[in-house]
């Protein structure tokens, strides 16, 4: 057995967690939960948004679920995720987008896995008022950040059978920031001739993404891009309810859906838990359960392809208890 650390987050976050780890115990997954409260309610009621004994047990376990966190909202208060990526060096953001033939959307066959560098670029909020009507942002890109993210996304083009890496960038415009990447990203594309590498520049990327996303095979790029980018490949999918994710440094590990805390709908057991579910398989297929992932996957696409016990966000009326049910009922 292995001890995860599960963080169940709030607005949608317990709900759906609750429905996660219980298709995960049916599905035999051999693991054991420490499970914690983290968001904004739990500053509300105890002054912190991740509460010390959490931490800690993500650094004895190396291996994080996490459920969608609100952060509050107003000047001091970063965003947990940017928080958790920076504090245990969580560098590759891993979020595949994969058509499955029962979400209806006007686009076939998609099939884009984005890399998202996620330490740096503006993400490290670095700020600084000039005047009262000015303010400026500093975008940060090393080769060393650079480096290991394009490496690691033809490693993974090489291990999984993929075709082709393209970097997505602005280095017409940014000529010293995305420049580096851009020149870091040839220099490594020269080590894997068996891989076809092309670049892109972000904005023609978004258009040709909606015109002829079946181009498109892996993606790599600094962190702004990434997060944009990633969510446009989810809603040629079906929305971000179908777009699970991985942050994955040397040392830690971490496994989230890409949406966020959803308060307007929480309680109210309508809530999508197939992203969060993915990021769970995800999360299995690192710690090598192949066949138990397969399991899951399956009995997703089963439900889905069904029609009869889908939720609202994809075209459904059933309840994420009721979803929750058919996928269980689904397992072999």
């Amino acid at each position: 057995m292995k001890t995860i650390t599960v963080f169940m987050g709030d607005g949608i976050g317990p709900e759906i967690t609750d429905a996660v780890l219980k298709i995960l115990d049916a599905a035999k997954a051999p693991l054991e939960y420490e499970v914690f409260r983290v968001g904004a309610a739990e500053y509300e009621e105890n002054g912190a948004l991740i509460p010390d004994a959490a931490f800690a047990s993500f650094e004895k376990n190396k291996i994080l679920l996490k459920s969608p966190i609100t952060t509050p909202v107003g000047k001091g208060f970063r965003s947990l995720n940017v928080t958790l990526r920076e504090k245990y060096d969580l560098y590759a953001n891993i979020r595949p987008a994969k058509s499955n033939t029962a979400v209806a959307t006007p686009f076939k066959d998609v099939d884009i896995i984005t890399f998202r560098e996620n330490t740096e670029d503006l993400y490290v909020g670095v700020e600084q008022q000039i005047d009262p009507d000015t303010v400026h942002a500093t975008k940060i890109i090393t080769r060393k950040a650079s480096t290991r993210i394009i490496k690691d996304a033809f490693e993974y083009a090489r291990a999984h059978g993929r075709k082709k890496v393209t970097c997505v960038h602005k280095a017409n415009i940014l000529k010293l920031s995305d420049g580096l990447f851009l020149s870091v990203f040839k220099e490594i594309a020269a080590d894997y001739p068996d891989i076809e590498a092309d670049d892109k520049i972000v904005d023609n990327v978004c258009m040709q993404l909606v015109m002829r996303p079946q181009q498109f095979d892996i993606m790599v790029m600094p962190n702004l891009y990434g997060d944009i980018v990633s969510d446009l490949t989810s809603g040629l999918i079906g929305g971000l309810g179908l777009l699970p994710s991985s942050n994955l440094g040397k040392d830690y590990a971490m496994f989230e859906a890409v949406h966020g805390s959803a308060p307007d709908i929480a309680g109210k057991n309508i809530a999508n838990p197939t992203a969060f579910l993915w990021s769970a398989c995800m999360l299995l297929e690192h710690l090598g359960e192949l066949e138990i992932a397969a399991n899951i996957r399956r009995a997703v696409d089963e439900v889905l392809a069904e029609g009869t016990c889908i939720t609202p966000d994809i075209g459904g009326t059933a309840t994420t208890t009721q979803y929750r049910d058919a996928i269980i009922a689904h397992l072999a």
